[in-house]
């Protein structure tokens, strides 16, 4: 087992944030007055208790600067709300799109925080309607909340997923149209227990709903991985003593790698 005493983050490339930005991402802060690819995404784009994320080994075998703008739990209105980070990336040559969970937007249920979109904040008069039984201040997550919907009724719940999946579609769509430039998705998907509702990241999203996408951008990278538990791929991670099962959903050093393979292969193919 490999951890350390003090934060999982304290790695090289440490959080760190941009002018006029109020979200952390992956430092350490790059100089962007060189041409440079952007990378937007959540916890895997981040690389959680990986030294070295995918994004950094792209850039070491591309030899072109690559930033990293991931941020832990971060969703698609984290970025759509940041004009800082949205300059970087219109500002990038291209820029990768992580295909992010469905559960963790700003929809007509329910609220979420504007920086961890994974928050639940509070429920809408919709939502209030249609559960009536429900205590939404029970409730702090997403996915916990959903988890209780599924619980009470599975046909007022799929009304809401609906939602979701119909509003993830419009949401990306709009991050895309924003980020003015040229963008790939990055479809990046894993299982972490096929017996529960949310087993297999990112949440809610289907074949579908990316393929909604594809005349939208320059193209999808598809990437089959496994867990950090799944690929026996702990060692050489970075935790706390208390964050080892966190560590184990993640995705290891192994697998950055390989998805550090698949986006040189992307850009060297041209």
């Amino acid at each position: 087992m490999s951890y350390e005493l003090k934060s999982a983050t304290a790695l090289a490339g440490e959080p760190c944030s941009y002018a006029g930005s109020k979200l952390l991402v992956r430092g350490p802060a790059r100089d962007l007055t060189e041409p440079y690819l952007a990378f937007i995404g959540g916890t895997e784009v981040f690389g959680r208790f990986v030294e070295v994320p995918f994004v950094a080994e792209a850039e070491a075998q591309l030899g072109q600067t690559c930033v990293n703008l991931g941020s832990v739990n971060a969703g698609v209105d984290s970025f759509l709300s940041d004009d800082a980070l949205l300059g970087i990336a219109h500002g990038a040559e291209t820029t990768v799109l992580q295909v992010l969970g469905a559960q963790n937007i700003f929809n007509g249920y329910y609220k979420v925080h504007p920086r961890r979109n994974d928050r639940f904040l509070c429920a809408h008069a919709p939502l209030r309607e249609l559960y009536p039984e429900i205590d939404f201040t029970e409730y702090h997550f997403n996915k916990h909340l959903l988890g209780a919907l599924r619980s009470c009724c599975k046909t007022r719940y799929e009304t809401v997923r609906d939602h979701l999946q119909s509003t993830w579609i419009d949401r990306m769509g709009e991050l895309i149209a924003e980020i003015e430039g040229n963008v790939a998705l990055l479809w990046v998907q894993y299982d972490l227990d096929q017996q529960s509702l949310f087993g297999h990241e990112p949440a809610l999203v289907d074949r579908p709903m990316v393929d909604s996408l594809r005349a939208q951008v320059d193209g999808v990278i598809e990437i089959p991985v496994h867990t950090a538990r799944e690929a026996a791929d702990i060692e050489g991670m970075f935790y706390g003593q208390m964050d080892l099962a966190s560590a184990q959903r993640m995705i290891g050093p192994k697998e950055h790698q390989r998805i550090a393979a698949e986006l040189v292969r992307y850009f060297q193919n041209g």
